[in-house]
């Protein structure tokens, strides 16, 4: 699955915790098939590392291990710049990285 496209659509949602962020989550069958492949890919603490786009914006980031699943972090750049709030419905392009040996 690295280098494979992977397309995640879900709702916006903010975690005021100690260091806020927006996420979207993956759905099950899209965070079951990372599972698969997460120990190649994994650089600790179970983050996978992937490039993302969201409308026209690209970026880079980790998907973060929760609840058994996995969640997209949105950085505010990226919200910004394709004028994104809490609550929307988003589809965000992920390409996962393969981790350097």
């Amino acid at each position: 699955m690295t280098g494979d496209a992977l397309e995640v659509t879900g709702e916006v949602w903010y975690w005021r915790g100690p260091a806020p962020y927006h996420f979207v989550t993956v759905p099950m069958p899209q965070a079951e098939e990372i599972r698969e492949i997460a120990a190649e890919v994994t650089y600790g603490w179970g983050m996978i590392p992937v490039s993302g786009r969201l409308g026209a914006t690209e970026f880079t980031t980790s998907l973060w291990p929760k609840d058994g699943g996995y969640v997209v972090p949105l950085k505010d750049a990226v919200r910004r710049a394709e004028q994104i709030d809490l609550d929307d419905t988003v589809t965000v392009h992920l390409t996962i990285a393969p981790r350097d040996r």
